[in-house]
């Protein structure tokens, strides 16, 4: 008898052919697949993993990225293809996609949003949105879906990543590799979707003040070139290129404070050594206070256990299906590869042994209430029961 609600997961890993044949056979547990979420790295040939995907599922709605490392409960890796699938008569999906997003990132979250199935007898339902964090304010494209949905439906997805080249990512739907896009699958459930967001950061030496910013690019802090005071404050060298910053910023994002609340991370994707500006993957407002921020094998371990904790909290007491992990690429550098497993261990036991999926990725989000959604350096789990 077909199970009224599955979740699995598969990956493949190597070169040649049957990569995405394998994972996508994995991961559909059973009749009636509806949705495949694929994470996969661009060192592997893109169109030809999506095509066997496609080709072992039979047509079933997909969506996906590229990404900064792929996650399941076996472990991290860095050159393979991760497949998730749903599927049982207790789940209900669409899907959607916005190309040429960062002409307008407002206008494509909200084109991406319009695909939540309106289903009453499917009461709990979720918005995952994956983006390309390289195309701008990536807040915006949040602030499009919140103005479709309202506080009505959550949202939780990430960036897509390019293992840290920070020149493009990818986006995938049905059989299109896309790149400046937004997808999105609307997901309606007959049980509850839990999520949990934390990211284990604190404050290190003095507030700056933004003096200068637009959008995602800071300008000045405390009336210097950013880039500048950035790397005064830290005590380094300036690095060589862009990929150099962005990696010399995985483990020193800027904190945004907030009154009585945890900070907001952004993270620093590059800049421009010409004009000393820092770009930033969302928003960081002129007026605001920032500061350094950094975290250790601790601190992120703890935030890692309080996002699952969170996220599992929601379903209600009920056993989870699956977990899907959207982490930061940051979090990574700041544990290093060793201590990396004991991440994804911890997540698997809080999972009691159920699937799990995920990526590295350049930015995150979640929405449960209020209008905070957009997030940077920071781990987001989506349970489901």
């Amino acid at each position: 008898m077909q199970p009224a609600r599955w979740f699995g997961v598969g990956s493949a890993e190597g070169i040649g052919e049957g990569i995405g044949a394998r994972a996508a056979g994995d991961a559909i547990a059973a009749a009636g697949a509806k949705l495949l979420i694929v994470f996969c790295s661009q060192a592997l040939d893109l169109p030809t993993v999506i095509g066997e995907i496609r080709e072992t599922a039979g047509g079933v709605p997909l969506i996906g990225c590229t990404t900064a490392g792929e996650i399941t409960a076996a472990g991290v890796r860095d050159a393979s293809v991760v497949v998730a699938a749903l599927g049982g008569d207790g789940f209900a999906v669409d899907t959607a996609c916005a190309t040429e997003a960062s002409r307008n990132l407002r206008e494509a979250g909200a084109t991406a949003a319009a695909c939540v199935p309106a289903r009453d007898d499917l009461p709990y339902k979720v918005l995952l949105l994956l983006t390309d964090g390289l195309a701008g304010d990536q807040r915006e494209i949040v602030r499009g879906a919140y103005e479709l949905h309202g506080a009505t439906v959550p949202l939780v997805g990430g960036c897509a990543g390019d293992d840290l080249k920070m020149t493009r990512t990818f986006q995938l739907h049905g059989g299109e590799v896309l790149s400046d896009a937004v997808v999105a699958a609307g997901i309606a459930s007959d049980a509850p979707l839990g999520i949990g967001v934390r990211h284990g950061w604190r404050r290190v030496g003095e507030p700056m003040l933004v003096t200068s910013s637009v959008g995602n690019v800071v300008y000045t802090l405390d009336d210097r070139p950013a880039l500048d005071a950035y790397l005064q404050h830290l005590g380094l060298d300036e690095p060589a290129d862009q990929e150099g910053l962005a990696r010399l910023a995985l483990t020193h994002p800027l904190g945004l404070g907030r009154p009585g609340g945890e900070e907001l991370v952004r993270f620093i994707r590059g800049g421009d050594f010409a004009e000393r500006s820092l770009l930033c993957i969302a928003e960081v407002p002129q007026s605001t206070l920032v500061w350094i921020m950094e975290g250790d094998a601790q601190s992120v371990l703890e935030a890692t256990d309080a996002a699952a904790g969170d996220s599992l909290a929601e379903l209600g007491g009920r056993p989870p299906l699956g977990m899907i992990a959207f982490d930061c690429i940051a979090r990574r550098s700041v544990l290093g590869e060793p201590q990396v497993q004991l991440e994804i261990d911890r997540l698997g036991t809080l999972a009691a042994g159920a699937p799990i999926a995920g990526f590295y990725t350049y930015g995150e989000i979640a929405r449960t209430r209020g209008l905070r959604a957009f997030h940077s350096q920071t781990l987001v789990v989506l349970s489901l029961a």
